[in-house]
């Protein structure tokens, strides 16, 4: 599926909103004695964080000693959540949740500091339908003239219907002689 220029802010997306790590700061207030922990881990996630969306599916990564990376197919994607808490939604941000039918009942991806959450909730669900070119392509046919628009089709779909009414009427006559 080719990329419209609709998708470009979206494709664009490559790293979190700098508003994530101001999330990570008040989240790490939280429990002050392990606030230098929670503030390192924080930032280095935050640091190393990217995403890219491309034609085939989305990526993920993270982490600096350990480096994790999810590739998740637009085809293998089976529901898509947003998920925000109270200072996540005073500060803009959101959490897009992406389910596979993997068997887990978590989600296999979680985008973390997305501020266009919506846009990017709806890229995926086109990108997962396929729905991204409205009018279906129009075929031709040897005649020259459009088969979805065809009065030959038509008439040949026509002609089947009242041939599967004739059988289905002899098949009801049969049923009620042998009754």
């Amino acid at each position: 599926m080719t990329p419209s220029p609709d998708d470009d802010p979206i494709l664009a997306i490559s790293r979190p909103h700098a508003d994530l790590m101001k999330y990570y700061l008040i989240a790490a207030f939280v429990i002050p004695p392990l606030f230098p922990i929670l503030m390192t881990i924080g930032a280095i996630r935050y640091r190393t964080m990217r995403y890219k969306f491309t034609g085939e599916g989305i990526s993920m990564s993270w982490g600096l000693l350990f480096r994790k990376e999810i590739i998740i197919q637009y085809s293998r994607i089976q529901d898509i959540h947003l998920r925000s808490n109270l200072v996540e939604r005073w500060l803009g941000l959101s959490k897009v949740l992406v389910q596979t039918a993997s068997g887990s009942s978590s989600a296999e991806m979680t985008l973390e500091g997305i501020k266009e959450f919506e846009a990017v909730r709806d890229f995926l669900y086109h990108r997962m339908r396929g729905v991204k070119d409205i009018d279906p392509p129009v075929q031709e046919t040897s005649g020259g003239g459009d088969t979805l628009a065809s009065p030959e089709l038509a008439a040949t779909l026509r002609e089947i219907a009242a041939e599967l009414r004739g059988l289905r009427s002899d098949m009801a006559a049969r049923k009620d002689d042998d009754v």
